[in-house]
């Protein structure tokens, strides 16, 4: 009963967009509803083995419900062209997770990004990268959900990767499929922080809204290769993985080499200084002989980067080196990076450090090319 309502609430709001959208048109006498396209899937699926005590707690299937709005691009810049005429949207998404009473259930606005790596007839394949909020209605509470060690707080970062094919049916109707990774947690922003990860099957139907335009073809620059050289600072916070209710300052300083081989992919190799104040309390928590150095970890790293004109993401690979990482012992550190481009010089960033699929803490950052 209390799907049916969320389903019969999630399909009005839609609705209720697409008729707004539908009567609204600009100067140009071309309504916001070309190009625009409204699509619905259902998933089924599984909760990864990530922890074994997750798992053991699970009963039931993952079961999803997804409805979107997306808009394809048209070739306004010659980006749009270099990816194959990509298209985004929003995501408004409910899922159980497994076990109502225990983890219960999720409810999710994301943003995404669809590329086309192959178009040929009627039939696309493509992948989708998404990010938003999410709200679960069942967390962490020592005396009414203790078992619940996946989830600290109401308010989570929702993540998801998809891949998957389009065929179109007619001109208005497409149907598509394909697999589907989602993870949430709290960015660390709370304890305990494990977060939920799932893989599920999909399948769904999308139809045009409005009419769908003329690709626009532009005469691609020449790109030239070039070495750029960036300095960075970032700031943020966490909590420690000892349960400390304390909320506690981290920061990191970092130097980078870049080569920009193509439009769409650059390659750096760089240094980093890290300080993490949680350090001192959970070591002496755990009685572990703490000096004021163990705050300090630095490391060299490898950046990929794929570049969308100002825009630039970067999954990183680090290894700690000299001053390594003492509360752990952990070896290695990732970075996830988005950033933007201000100017020839000014860059601002969004950060999340990890151990692998272990959450440490995210940051604000400001780096400046030379």
């Amino acid at each position: 009963m209390q799907t049916t309502k969320i389903v019969k609430r999630y399909t009005k709001t839609i609705i209720i967009i697409i008729y707004l959208l539908f009567g609204y048109q600009t100067n140009a006498q071309k309504k916001i509803t070309d190009n625009l396209s409204g699509m619905i899937n259902f998933h089924s699926g599984y909760n990864l083995p990530e922890y074994p005590f997750n798992v053991a707690i699970t009963e039931d299937y993952i079961r999803s419900l997804e409805i979107c709005l997306l808009k394809e691009t048209v070739g306004k810049n010659q980006w749009e062209q270099i990816y194959n005429y990509p298209s985004y949207g929003v995501s408004l998404f409910y899922s159980t997770l497994g076990n109502d009473e225990i983890f219960g259930r999720e409810f999710a606005l994301t943003y995404f990004i669809k590329s086309y790596l192959l178009s040929k007839n009627r039939l696309k394949l493509f992948n989708r990268t998404g990010v938003g909020i999410s709200y679960v209605n069942r967390k962490f509470d020592l005396q009414k959900n203790y078992l619940n060690v996946a989830i600290g707080a109401n308010f989570n970062i929702h993540f998801n990767f998809r891949i998957g094919a389009n065929y179109a049916l007619t001109d208005k109707l497409s149907f598509n499929t394909g697999l589907s990774f989602d993870h949430f947690s709290n960015a660390n922003t709370s304890e305990p922080n494990l977060g939920i990860n799932y893989l599920t099957g999909y399948g769904g139907v999308s139809y045009n809204l409005g009419e769908k335009s003329k690709k626009q073809i532009h005469k691609i620059e020449e790109h030239v290769k070039e070495n750029n050289y960036s300095f960075f600072a970032g700031i943020g916070g966490k909590h420690s993985r000892a349960l400390l209710s304390k909320y506690f300052l981290a920061s990191s300083f970092s130097f980078e080499f870049n080569r920009a081989f193509t439009k769409k992919f650059n390659f750096g190799i760089g240094s980093d200084l890290f300080y993490d104040s949680s350090v001192e309390e959970s070591m002496k928590k755990n009685s572990q002989d703490y000096k004021k150095s163990d705050s300090f970890k630095t490391g060299i790293h490898l950046s990929p980067s794929i570049v969308y004109n100002k825009f630039s993401f970067s999954i990183q690979e680090g290894i700690y080196f000299l001053l390594p990482e003492q509360l752990e012992n952990y070896l290695t550190y990732n970075r996830a990076i988005a950033q933007f481009q201000v100017d020839d010089h000014l860059i601002i960033r969004f950060v999340i450090k990890s151990h692998l699929f272990i959450l440490d803490y995210h940051e604000i950052g400001f780096g400046y090319k030379f």
